[in-house]
């Protein structure tokens, strides 16, 4: 069990509740990292007293460098500040709950420290999924899950030799759209896309989620953090969200994990790890649930999930291209610059156009994030 951890992205929705599990399980905050929301930050720091915060914006720095002149409190600024705050030496842990590419360098860094790594970022591991994988292990860093379904697979791999692995299943609740045909998502709004019917997300992530652009990404990222390949992973739509993933072994036994729908057990998990201790959320009531049902993806009626898992056979920069498109489109969706339909469109024509290089270093893919990102911006704005 960790004793002091570093948050990126504390204002965010996994942030906020890894603030929670935090003061719930007396671990001690040590250092807080957020882009602009100063108000919220500000609250937040007065509270924990870090050590240390970074605002990755540089106007909103300035604002709470002055809102917290009163504390003794240090405050960073945009990378730099980032980067401090994942190797800051109070911090045994860093939960890395930033969006996009943004969180793969500082991640990088807390894994040179030797810092465990409770992931949240997905873009991490879809871009650089095999530097940040080979980095862990040469340094001897451990990463362990948040998002709910690579945290289940996790746990039902715990204690089992790799060979037993047959087939990760991993679950997903289809979205607020599941079943629709494409054509009569035509017209949805961004109001509509966040209203997703099981679990409490940020905005991007809700999207993505009614888009399965999200299970897309969860696939490339359980390849790299449990060293499998695309035909060894298989998306099951499972509407209820009580079984978060499940894996199948060689002889044919299934082991699933279940619980309630809350984002605050993965988090738990990856801060407690080995222990496990009580915690606040609710618990499963077997006697209420009235089914388990399951399904196969319909890749016509989610094309997003197909070109994700396509990317992910495809490696090299595909899926960061992807991701970063992808990324560029949900804002614009979420700002009423690009309709719902479009996003897909944005993230496919980025992959055909801006191309795919084999075996990329670091700074090929962060070049390839940037030229996605462009091009979408370029050739998708009204």
């Amino acid at each position: 069990m960790v004793k002091s951890i570093s948050v990126l992205g504390c204002t965010g929705s996994i942030g906020r509740q890894t603030i929670a599990v935090a003061e719930h399980t007396g671990i001690k905050v040590a250092a807080l990292t957020a882009n602009r929301r100063v108000d919220l930050l500000e609250e937040q720091a007065r509270r924990l007293h870090p050590a240390f915060v970074a605002v990755f914006d540089e106007a909103a720095a300035r604002q709470f460098r002055i809102a917290v002149a009163d504390t003794d409190i240090r405050v960073g600024s945009g990378l730099e500040g980032l980067m401090e705050a994942a190797t800051l030496a109070q911090a045994d842990c860093v939960v890395t709950a930033v969006s996009g590419s943004v969180g793969l360098r500082p991640t990088l860094a807390a894994i040179d420290e030797k810092k465990r790594i409770a992931l949240a970022n997905k873009e991490t591991l879809v871009c650089a999924g095999d530097i940040v994988m080979s980095r862990a292990a040469e340094r001897g860093a451990e990463i362990v899950p948040v998002d709910s379904e690579h945290s289940a697979v996790f746990q039902c791999l715990m204690g089992r030799k790799k060979g037993e692995l047959k087939k990760i299943l991993l679950t997903g609740s289809g979205g607020p759209f599941r079943g629709k045909r494409r054509e009569e998502l035509e017209k949805v709004t961004p109001e509509q896309a966040v209203k997703h019917p099981n679990w409490n997300m940020g905005a991007k992530i809700s999207v993505d989620s009614a888009t399965m652009m999200n299970k897309g990404l969860e696939f490339i990222e359980a390849m790299h953090l449990f060293s499998v390949t695309p035909e060894e992973i298989e998306v099951v739509i499972h509407p209820q969200s009580v079984i978060h993933s499940m894996v199948e072994l060689i002889d044919g036994t299934v082991i699933a994990q279940l619980g309630v729908p809350d984002m605050g057990l993965p988090i738990q998990l990856a801060l407690t790890y080995p222990e496990r201790c009580p915690s606040m959320f609710g618990r499963l009531d077997f006697a209420k649930l009235r089914d388990l049902s399951f399904e196969a993806p319909d890749f016509e009626k989610t094309p997003c999930l197909k070109l994700a898992m396509d990317c992910a056979r495809m490696g090299g920069t595909a899926p960061c291209v992807m991701s970063a498109a992808n990324e560029v489109a949900v804002g614009m969706f979420l700002r009423h610059q690009l309709g719902y339909n479009r996003i897909y469109d944005a993230a496919a024509s980025a992959v055909e156009k801006v191309g795919v290089a084999k075996e990329p270093d670091l700074e090929t893919i962060l070049a390839a994030d940037t030229a996605a990102r462009a091009y979408v911006l370029e050739n998708f704005s009204k």
